[in-house]
């Protein structure tokens, strides 16, 4: 038995090559989670929105947009224009980081109890569209109590 002890051959292992394979499966890991955040509609492509969306968009019609105003801040840019930020539906941890974008300010929050809401959502915001913030304003939330 002693006889093979020094025939056998040592593994050979690429660094390298383990070591790139291990950054690659790991960017993809980090470019899958941040694609499944945006296309859940996540307060990061909420708050990416406002950072590159300078043109204003035309409100609908009918009698949804006045249900959608009253949790629809409308957004002045210091050019001049507007941008809607729709919060219907999203959390209160979730608008956060957009009023932090558009450096507004976190007013009270009043908690209302409301049949079938999601826990924390927002139902309402103060002011809300037609009326404009810009960075310093100070933003009031009603949200579900659950």
């Amino acid at each position: 038995m002693n006889q093979f002890a020094n025939s056998a051959e040592s593994p050979d292992f690429d660094a390298p090559q383990i070591v790139r394979r291990t950054r690659r499966r790991r960017t993809i890991g980090i470019a899958a989670v941040a694609a499944a955040l945006i296309a859940a509609g996540g307060g990061t492509a909420l708050a990416t929105s406002v950072a590159s969306n300078s043109s204003s968009t035309p409100a609908a019609t009918g009698t949804d947009a006045r249900n959608d105003d009253a949790t629809t801040l409308l957004y002045l840019f210091s050019d001049g224009t507007t941008t809607r930020l729709p919060l219907a539906g999203l959390s209160l941890d979730m608008a956060k980081p957009l009023l932090e974008k558009t450096q507004t300010k976190l007013g009270t929050v009043t908690k209302k109890a409301v049949k079938g809401c999601k826990p924390t959502s927002v139902l309402e915001v103060t002011p809300h569209a037609p009326k404009t913030i810009k960075p310093g304003d100070t933003v009031d939330f009603t949200i579900c109590a659950g």
